[in-house]
């Protein structure tokens, strides 16, 4: 059994990828396969009475027929004779009816490829919605990019060659059959044809796939460069830089495009190849058949359209199989890319996470993305609710950090992280993030309305209106949407351009306020901003306290002087905390930074 297994994972690894998604349909196209295979080659088979008819006769019998006397018993017995007339009536119903399953089998094959990518997207969307944070940030995001985008359109191709095969093999196993049953040396002609083509177009397969992986690569490379691109596109404009770069991306395109024309070249030279390949084989079988084996020419005849039909059958296989081949690479990256992402997942439990009713502990909580470089080290620190926190100290100290680890972004290397009672690894973090609001120094701005930006999409109900509109007037941005031409339904563009960063940033709070949250996490949320815009936003923002947990990550200290609490911290450390006076009477290294600031 265990043989089996090994061999079914070993040859059939593809079959079996495709057969866990699309079970029975995948079934139904080899059925359907089956069925026009016998249809053509019972409607074949007519030409031989066809044949005999040449002689002059008006109708044929059964013994005329040699090793196809089948069929004409199988006209006797229901009481027919083998005339022009009923030869022809048979021959167009047996080939209206392969056309009739032909059409069948190509929509099904159509519906079938689509249901494939619609179930593969709607998984990697699933996986990557369930990836942790920890590996996320050491994604490869191009080969992510093109994973869901160009990777996801190749291995519908692959899968439109794959079921190509497997219907050309099937028609090259019938006709095989057939020959068998006729003439074994017909058979063995069928396999050393099939295996001398197959000799030919071995090497060239073998370079179709080393190509198809290195497309794959080039691709996820191109997809990353664009991701930048774009992104940065600001930077790199201001700085004189951006052609400088696009020489870069062009390099890129041009491997790209350097791939795909030796795929094509590949391609080619097997489509070209099968014609003349199978011609030279069927003139080889005709003057063995005719000269030493001393055949009859009607048998003959209906013999080599059976083994055309079959060596021709074998070379489409050969050519679907390269086709497959050229689109391999993209298939073994989405294979990956869905290991990757279910290694990756993120554990999590099912309890849900009402509201916060006491408390945020940390216990000895330390961390680090690597066990020999923590981050964070031994932090103990107590969150009352509805208190304001603050974080304060140099780059790398490990301020973002620890708002990830309370965030439910991170989880401890070591030590614990309670949510009142609870330890954050026993909480569905869906729930309790779901209660966060989170604002940082670059805000999130979709192209779209500004109702759909602040509500996240909900319907515009007259609930969720009101509770738009109140949001809109805690932000303090209600008069300048509703000056707007199209107020609440105008669209803010691509990352918010027809705003100020201080509208982005009221933006951002009135979303976050929509949300019902209990916690609000303050990321450098005013350090890009204006003196003047600052101070409008902080008041907003004051006005807040005491009615959520708010967790302040701050350079500028005017903006956490009201804080309840400030931790500086160190190397991973908290070395100091108090409130702002206390503090400056606590830490000399606090005291020295109030002063820098001039505050």
């Amino acid at each position: 059994m265990n043989i089996f297994k090994n061999i079914l994972k070993n040859k059939f690894s593809t079959f079996l990828y495709f057969f866990e998604y699309l079970r029975f349909k995948l079934i139904l196209i080899i059925i359907l396969s089956i069925i026009v295979s016998l249809l053509d080659s019972v409607g074949l088979a007519m030409f031989l009475p066809l044949i005999q008819l040449v002689g002059g006769e008006g109708t044929v019998s059964s013994e005329k027929l040699g090793d196809f006397k089948i069929i004409g018993d199988i006209f006797n017995s229901v009481g027919l004779e083998l005339n022009l007339l009923s030869i022809l009536v048979i021959l167009i119903i047996f080939f209206l009816l392969k056309g009739l399953f032909v059409y069948i089998s190509s929509v099904s094959v159509a519906y079938i490829i689509q249901d494939f990518v619609s179930k593969i997207r709607i998984e990697l969307t699933d996986l990557f919605s369930k990836y942790s944070y920890k590996n996320f940030v050491s994604t490869d995001l191009g080969r992510a990019q093109n994973s869901f985008t160009e990777e996801i359109g190749r291995i519908s191709n692959a899968l439109k060659s794959y079921t190509d095969c497997i219907q050309q093999a099937i028609m090259v196993a019938v006709y095989t059959l057939l020959v068998f049953n006729i003439d074994f040396k017909f058979a063995l002609f069928t396999v050393i044809g099939g295996l001398l083509t197959n000799g030919i177009f071995s090497g060239i397969l073998n370079k179709t796939k080393k190509e198809s992986s290195k497309l794959t690569e080039n691709n996820s490379a191109f997809q990353g460069l664009i991701i930048q691109y774009i992104t940065n596109f600001k930077y790199l404009k201001t700085t004189g830089t951006l052609l400088h770069y696009a020489t870069k991306l062009k390099n890129r395109i041009k491997l790209v495009e350097k791939n795909y024309k030796k795929i094509g070249l590949y391609n080619s030279i097997v489509a070209s190849a099968r014609e003349p390949i199978l011609m030279v084989v069927t003139c080889v079988i005709i003057l063995i058949q005719v000269n030493l084996l001393g055949g009859a020419l009607a048998t003959i005849m209906i013999s080599l359209l059976f083994f055309y039909r079959a060596l021709g059958a074998l070379v489409l296989f050969q050519n679907s199989y390269n086709n497959f081949l050229s689109f391999s690479g993209s298939l073994a990256n989405i294979k990956d890319m869905q290991m990757t992402l279910k290694a990756g997942e993120e554990t999590n439990s099912t309890k849900e996470f009402i509201e916060l009713k006491y408390a945020i502990n940390l216990n000895k909580v330390s961390f680090g993305y690597h066990e020999d470089s923590l981050i964070l080290k031994n932090i103990s620190l107590n969150i009352e609710k509805n208190k304001t926190i603050a974080f304060v100290g140099s780059s790398g100290s490990g301020k973002t950090t620890l708002i990830s680890l309370l965030s439910g972004l991170l989880v401890p290397s070591s030590g614990n992280l309670f949510i009142d009672d609870k330890n954050i690894i026993d909480i569905d973090k869906k729930t309790y993030q779901n209660k966060i609001g989170y604002i940082s120094q670059d805000p999130v701005v979709f192209n779209d309305s500004i109702f759909n930006n602040i509500t996240f999409w909900d319907e515009p109900n007259d609930v969720n209106r009101k509770r738009f509109f109140n949001s809109i007037e805690q932000a303090a941005i209600a008069d300048f949407i509703l000056d707007l031409k199209d107020k609440e339904h105008t669209i803010l563009g691509n990352n918010g351009i027809n705003l100020s960063g201080g509208q982005k940033q009221r933006m951002s709070i009135a979303r976050e306020l929509y949300k019902n949250i209990d916690i609000l996490i303050l990321d450098e949320a005013t350090s890009a901003l204006d003196t003047q815009t600052e101070r409008e936003i902080q008041m907003n923002i004051d006005k807040l306290k005491g009615s959520c947990t708010i967790l302040i990550i701050a350079h500028r200290l005017s903006t956490i002087k009201n804080a309840d609490i400030i931790c500086l911290m160190e190397n991973g450390e908290i070395i100091a905390k108090g409130n702002f006076s206390e503090l400056i009477d606590k830490s000399a290294k606090f005291q020295k930074m109030v002063e820098l600031q001039e505050i």
